[in-house]
């Protein structure tokens, strides 16, 4: 079973992120397999296992909740075409090529504290708007689309700084 997340930049611009049998860890940690560094989004925040037969995503006690379809979930197996997001980045579901034809994700977020959690997903047509809005959730100025993508085109993240992006959710789970 070939798997892809797939996630598309302000600019339209396509990214896959081939996901190999197993486990593969979502987070802001250096030892997460896609590493997303930004405050929303928890040192572990979900887990991706896929066996022969299914793709199971399961949230790992996130701050900010794991979301398939505008729904926040536990566990819950997903499908081709299912959108995950996982704070403010979402990421389309590929199954052995299905969805062929994957448009672009509008998301919209509002500003939201972790136990009240509103998010909206449109995919956007021809013409209309392909972008990745976040409205008064991202802690930094950094586009958090080109620190993905720039993470996943090397195996270099010593230049990305994540010290002031723990939350206090983060701190206190250190105590």
């Amino acid at each position: 079973m070939d798997v892809l997340l797939i996630l598309f930049k302000e600019t339209g611009e396509r990214k896959d992120f081939p996901l190999n049998p197993g486990k593969t860890i979502i987070g802001r940690k250096e030892e997460c397999d896609l590493r997303i560094p930004l405050a929303e989004v928890s040192r572990k925040h979900a887990m991706i296992m896929i066996d022969e037969n299914s793709v199971t995503i399961r949230d790992m006690g996130s701050s900010n909740g794991t979301y398939v379809n505008n729904q926040k979930i536990s566990e819950q197996e997903i499908s081709a075409g299912d959108h995950i997001v996982v704070g403010p980045v979402v990421l389309t579901v590929q199954i052995d090529g299905e969805p062929s034809d994957i448009k672009p994700v509008h998301t919209r977020m509002e500003a939201r504290s972790p136990v009240a959690n509103a998010v909206s997903i449109e995919e956007t047509g021809p013409g209309e708007s392909d972008t990745i809005e976040t409205k008064d959730i991202l802690s930094t100025e950094e586009d958090p689309i080109s620190a993905l993508e720039a993470l996943a085109g090397t195996d270099d993240t010593s230049a990305i700084d994540v010290d002031e992006s723990f939350t206090e959710a983060d701190e206190d789970e250190n105590k």
